[in-house]
């Protein structure tokens, strides 16, 4: 069985959450809060589903109480244990509350419960002598409206591990920035200092955005994204509303700072007269050293031309590693393949000679080739009407064709300028 999905609770609901309850019930498993307090709950507090056609096959219920949410129901058909809904449904209930401002979000179930393993996957934690169950909500109260007023966010748990392949460089990142900031105090024992600014460059598509988000995923931390591009509108000007921005962000806890495209604002200084963006390029190099003597931030820059970066943008002292993000090696190219491939023709697909085919493809080339075969083969069978009936999915040669018909955003001279800047500039 395939094809859950989650939404909202609606009052039609009501008869799929009683199934739940009296499946619990005859599971053994008593429900800590009464049905009535559940209903009243679903009605006005917070409630997800899981649906599969017409039929309700999971569901949680939340409420708040001052800065804690309590989960008072949490239920999924014996058929469908094991799908991760679970962990979907307790991932969308704490999206749903975030607007309380919850410093924590806990779970009582009873003693005989078995299904914890989806507490354990988003990172609740298990009481001494209790099936008792918490979770620290990593941005608290006070911060919402600063990290509002900034644009941030915080990103999905399990961003970093839905990161495809890209194994060398996901290790680099890991081992030199998530562990060092993720256990400073053990770090500090080994004379490690965390690293608190770092540059990640390389040819467009190769995923440095979505590196720097899935950092702000695993260390749990806020991501904010500073787009030089919206500030420039600003009546302060571009480096007053720079400068602005880092002083809001000054009041997070703890926050991933991201500027995509640096280059734009951190060029090479040169002409006479100098040239309005040389003010701007002044204060983000005034900017970096405040930046960096606060603790549980770091700042992610990214560039698709790295030789176009002012010289002392670089220098020691500013970022602690240049990291290069390249293009996608075998093993990557075949995890970012399986990504994309639908479960249900995997199997069917040549997946070696789709990695082999796309050699020098980046991550958001295959993506694109993937997802244009998905689309020609949905039409194609719109198009064949019952014809059709027994078709599953796109098939090899379908990607085949939309791999053809791919143009490659890297070139073979990029690539090459990309091994030399590794060789010149890089820092890990």
């Amino acid at each position: 069985m395939t094809g859950w999905r989650l939404r909202e609770f609606h009052n039609d609901d009501l008869g799929g959450i009683l199934h739940l309850w009296e499946e619990l019930k005859r599971a053994g498993s008593e429900p800590v809060y009464d049905l009535s307090e559940v209903v009243a709950s679903c009605q006005k507090d917070h409630a997800i589903v899981a649906v599969h056609g017409d039929d309700i096959v999971g569901a949680i219920v939340g409420r708040a109480a001052h800065d804690q949410g309590w989960i008072v129901f949490f239920a999924i058909d014996d058929d469908w244990r094991g799908r991760g809904i679970g962990s979907a449904l307790l991932a969308a209930l704490e999206k749903s509350m975030a607007q309380h401002g919850l410093t924590k979000l806990s779970a009582l179930m009873p003693e005989v419960e078995t299904r914890l393993a989806a507490f354990d996957a988003q990172g609740f934690e298990l009481k001494q002598h209790l099936r008792y169950f918490e979770r620290r909500i990593p941005v608290q109260r006070q911060e919402l409206s600063s990290l509002a007023e900034l644009g941030g966010r915080l990103m999905p748990r399990d961003l970093w591990g839905s990161v495809s392949g890209m194994r060398r460089e996901k290790e680099i990142l890991e081992q030199r920035l998530v562990l060092p900031l993720a256990e400073p105090d053990l770090a500090e024992s080994f004379g490690v200092v965390p690293p608190r600014a770092v540059v990640l460059f390389g040819p467009p598509g190769t995923g440095k955005t979505t590196f720097a988000k899935a950092i702000a995923s695993r260390l749990e931390w806020s991501f904010v994204e500073v787009f030089p591009s919206r500030l420039a509108a600003d009546p302060k000007g571009l480096a007053g509303a720079l400068r602005e921005t880092f002083n809001k962000i000054s009041e997070l806890e703890h926050a991933v700072v991201f500027i995509d495209e640096v280059e734009e604002i951190a060029a090479q200084r040169s002409g006479e007269p100098p040239s309005p963006l040389q003010g701007v390029t002044n204060e983000l190099l005034k900017i970096i050293p405040a930046f960096r003597e606060q603790p549980g931030r770091l700042l992610v820059c990214a560039t698709n031309f790295i030789r176009a970066l002012d010289s002392a943008f670089l220098r020691h002292g500013r970022f602690d590693y240049v990291i290069p993000i390249g293009l996608p090696d075998e093993a990557a190219r075949r995890s970012i393949w399986r990504r994309y491939i639908p479960e249900l023709v995997a199997d069917a697909v040549d997946i070696d000679l789709l990695v082999e085919r796309t050699a020098g493809f980046s991550p958001a080339d295959i993506e694109f080739a993937a997802r244009s075969a998905s689309q020609r083969a949905f039409e194609a069978a719109v198009g064949a009407g019952d014809a059709a009936s027994d078709t599953t999915g796109p098939g090899t040669d379908d990607y085949l064709q939309a791999v053809a018909g791919t143009r490659t955003t890297v070139s073979a001279e990029t690539a090459a300028e990309f091994l030399e800047d590794i060789e010149a500039l890089a820092r890990v």
